[in-house]
């Protein structure tokens, strides 16, 4: 069984390294990487530019290719240029921070999974519920682990990916695996204007997630309860219960 890795923390990031390291032990993995962060890329590729693949040691050992590129140019590269037969299975992670609402649209992770899937690949995108640099992804490996056992056991429905939120805790202090839908929430953003030495003015966007609801099978609440969140995402955004709608107003 061949597993390709792709992340959007880039391929020097901890919780690239250590998912590998584990999965090494029973399956091929193959490492494709953005060459340094590409968080909150969403889906976008390059066109304006060259893509360059470099290959990286870890320990004096080869490690993985690094792309000069986002997330969804390293499934390209890999599925098009690097491999030699598609994978049978796709994870992209761990990521540093959850992806849960609104998030989904942003990140570079859960695109790399959407990539994986668009050609036809079984695909996880994985995430862990914090920020901090000392964080700890023995827990969420070991669920990536289990996670991958059952979609390589049993396969996905086409169009499908799964996209797991694990919470930052050991685990003992786990409550289980809840299967949820993505939590309705927006971006409150805000720019901080700043002056640059030469004089030029420059913003620093921050902001914060608004919740719209708190309905309890939503991936925000799972994680806030303690849970694994799994979310089945599709990526045609029809909304096929408009489309009646939709027609009616070309009727008049």
């Amino acid at each position: 069984m061949a597993i390709l890795l792709v992340n959007d923390d880039g391929i020097y990031a901890q919780g690239l390294s250590t998912l590998a390291k584990k999965l090494r032990e029973k399956y091929e993995v193959i490492i494709v990487a953005p060459d340094r962060e590409q968080s909150a890329v969403g889906h976008s590729i390059t066109l304006a530019d060259p893509l360059r693949i470099y290959e990286v040691e870890q320990n004096g050992n080869f490690f993985g290719y690094a792309v000069s590129g986002t997330p969804a140019d390293c499934v390209k590269l890999a599925i098009r240029v690097i491999l030699k037969h598609q994978p049978d299975l796709l994870i992209s992670g761990i990521n540093q921070g959850a992806n849960v609402g609104a998030s989904l649209i942003y990140s570079g992770t859960v695109s790399a999974a959407t990539e994986g899937t668009m050609l036809l690949i079984p695909s996880i995108a994985v995430s862990l519920d914090t920020h901090r640099s000392d964080a700890d992804y023995s827990t969420a490996v070991e669920i990536t682990s289990r996670i991958a056992e059952k979609v390589l056991k049993y396969g996905l429905p086409g169009g499908i990916f799964l996209n797991v939120n694990v919470p930052n805790l050991t685990m003992e202090n786990i409550k289980g695996f809840n299967i949820t839908r993505q939590a309705t929430t927006y971006f409150d953003d805000f720019f901080e204007r700043r002056i640059d030495p030469q004089g030029r003015t420059y913003y620093w966007m921050s902001g914060t997630m608004v919740e719209v609801d708190r309905g309890e099978d939503s991936d925000l609440m799972a994680l806030r309860h303690r849970y694994v969140s799994i979310t089945p995402i599709r990526y045609d955004l029809t909304a096929k219960d408009k489309i009646p709608t939709i027609e009616n107003w070309f009727k008049e």
